[in-house]
């Protein structure tokens, strides 16, 4: 093809020097976006395969393959006898409607994003979700291999373990983008720290999506507020919601801006054909009753027998229900809600102001994602991990 070189990570990182694997790990999405060709070889696809065998291939199961495929500009394929994949002799792979295809359907990734992949933050969860079914020869790189895709640069420390990897990838995303999705799991905690999960695989499952609210309804639900609710006490909610500092990671503990409800009752019930979990009926103030299923042996108790430990059902808060804008032009804040009677006069409420917080007292009395904590010692708290999303809502919505 007239190219006079070519690398390979596999021959062409020395692993003995630690400086070079650092730097080589770090900056190889930059590396594969800049190379004027990647080629991609199928050594499980003979030449008699036809289409489908991509998707099914022992390389998209790889952990290095997706940076690899989604970072190059111009990609080529080619089974195990180096002849093109489908016979396709173009020159980028990329360009090919049925390639493309056959990677969205398989990765769950669209093809204009397969086709123009710009690394970030943005959609943290469901880029989690696309790791989730790969592997790595070493267990730190299923999340070493993801840092050119969220476009961060942390220390390599093979001999970490994977939860360690994972959770200061994951504590990186939360800091950084205040993207509280990434949070998002079913499965078994991490050692790291609890609100990390112990495996990528715990993303497998794609996020829970609350129902949404038509714009019509949305206005609906905001009229049948209005007489039944103290817009003071509205716009004061607001106001405290919006000053909630962002969530960060501090010596692997996580400070996490919530709504909290006090757990009153957990009573155990049993399960069949489940005998590693335990199911419980949880009751909570403010929330409808719920059923939790998890590996964590919780003890029970209620309003007449309590319980040393302090439990919580949480709302991760989550500023997007403000409904802020995005753009640093309109300096228009909370912060300057004109409250009536708040100086012992009667003040003008900005009209937009006042329909922002009612539209969030709405968002809020719809069901919801929560977690389940437990009080340690030291006054910290520790996320009960379940095996399944915990959906609640509150039983009435007064302000």
């Amino acid at each position: 093809m007239g190219y006079r070189w070519a690398w390979v990570d596999s021959c062409c990182i020395d692993q003995t020097n630690n400086v070079e694997v650092q730097q080589s790990v770090n900056s190889m999405f930059i590396w594969y976006h800049l190379s004027a060709l990647t080629i991609i070889y199928l050594s499980n696809v003979p030449p008699s395969f036809l289409f489908g065998a991509l998707a099914r291939s022992a390389w998209n199961t790889r952990g290095w393959t997706l940076p690899e495929f989604l970072a190059p500009k111009v990609i080529r394929v080619y089974q195990n006898d180096w002849t093109p994949y489908l016979d396709d002799h173009s020159p980028n792979y990329k360009q090919s409607t049925a390639i493309m295809q056959e990677m969205e359907e398989v990765t769950g990734i669209n093809a204009r994003t397969l086709v123009a992949f710009r690394p970030g933050m943005i959609d943290a969860r469901e880029k989690l979700q696309w790791a989730s079914t790969r592997v790595t020869t070493v267990e730190e790189d299923i999340a070493y291999s993801f840092f050119g895709i969220f476009d961060v640069q942390l220390p390599i420390m093979y001999g970490e373990k994977k939860q360690k990897a994972l959770g200061r990838l994951l504590q990186e995303i939360v800091a950084k983008s205040e993207d509280i999705t990434a949070l998002d799991w079913v499965g078994k905690s991490s050692e790291f720290n609890s609100c990390p999960p112990a495996d990528i695989t715990s993303y497998d499952t794609p996020s829970y999506t609350l129902p949404s609210i038509s714009e019509d309804e949305m206005q609906r639900l905001v009229s049948s507020l209005q007489d039944t609710v103290v817009l003071e006490l509205v716009l004061k909610l607001y106001g405290l919601l919006d000053r909630l500092s962002a969530p960060r990671f501090a010596h692997h503990r996580l400070h996490l801006p919530c709504i909290a409800f006090p757990v009153t009752q957990i009573r155990r019930r049993s399960i069949e054909h489940k005998e590693t979990f335990f199911m419980y009926e949880v009751e909570a103030d403010g929330l409808r009753d719920l059923k939790i299923t998890t590996e964590d042996r919780l003890s029970q108790f209620s309003r007449g027998k309590p319980s040393r430990s302090s439990f919580l059902l949480i709302r991760p808060w989550d500023r997007r229900l403000l409904e802020l804008p995005d753009y640093p032009d309109d300096m228009e804040s909370v912060n300057d809600f004109a409250i009536p009677g708040s100086s012992g006069e009667q003040a003008a409420v900005d009209s937009k102001s006042s329909e922002r917080a009612m539209r969030l007292i709405v968002r809020l009395g719809q069901p919801f994602s929560a977690f389940m904590l437990v009080q340690q010692r030291g006054k910290e708290y520790k996320r009960v991990a379940s095996d399944h999303d915990i959906i609640t809502q509150v039983k009435e919505l007064t302000v």
